[in-house]
């Protein structure tokens, strides 16, 4: 079995992905627009993601995700959401640079050798999902260590905020799975694999 490492991010039009579900996700910096994605999200994007969610079985996590899905979802274990059992239930791995405590069941702390440690997982696993975790998605990306890049591209742009692709990132190609997808507010998710390298030649007049 050859798994998947898949990248879930929300975005928007200027390519800002901070804090899209709330103002605690990332208040860094000052970011004052927390929550961004809430007033977008519709029954089509709902289903998308859930339909993402319900293939996972494993999640891979940079520790300020990690902390912030440790602190919430166990605690919604008794409300029923079907979210929150399935997050409990799947394998947790985390992505440090230092050796925090994880006490969320069933998680592990990769080790320093991220490429290694990916195909482990690939073999171990179906569908291993990233969700939020910018940091860790911009490493996976730029190194070309993923599978599937789901973008949700949401009709609104911000001007400041963290994004997957800085301003001196070198060149970087993708290639479009399928065809773009839209929803009833406007959200399109774009799904992407690793693609060829950017030509960065000059062209002739």
């Amino acid at each position: 079995m050859t798994g998947r490492i898949v990248i879930d991010l929300f975005s928007t039009l200027d390519g800002v992905m901070q804090a899209p579900g709330g103002p605690e996700e990332d208040p860094s910096g000052g970011f004052a627009f927390g929550g961004w994605q809430a007033p977008l999200v519709d029954d089509t994007v709902g289903a998308q993601v859930t339909a993402g969610i319900d293939e996972l079985d494993a999640l891979l996590l940079g520790r300020w995700t990690y902390d912030l899905f440790a602190a919430y979802w166990p605690a919604q274990l008794d409300t029923g959401s079907p979210i929150a059992r399935t997050f409990d239930e799947v394998p947790k791995y985390v992505v440090s640079r230092g050796a925090p405590a994880l006490p969320w069941r069933g998680s592990e702390l990769l080790g320093p050798d991220l490429p290694t440690e990916l195909d482990r997982l690939r073999a171990r696993h179906r569908s291993v999902h990233v969700i939020g975790s910018l940091e860790l998605a911009r490493t996976l990306v730029r190194a070309g260590l993923f599978d599937v890049l789901n973008l949700w591209l949401h009709p609104v742009a911000l001007g400041l905020g963290k994004r997957l692709f800085p301003d001196d990132g070198a060149p970087l190609g993708l290639t479009l799975l399928e065809p773009p997808t839209a929803s009833p507010s406007g959200v399109v998710l774009l799904r992407y694999a690793p693609g060829p390298p950017v030509s960065t030649g000059t062209m002739e007049p």
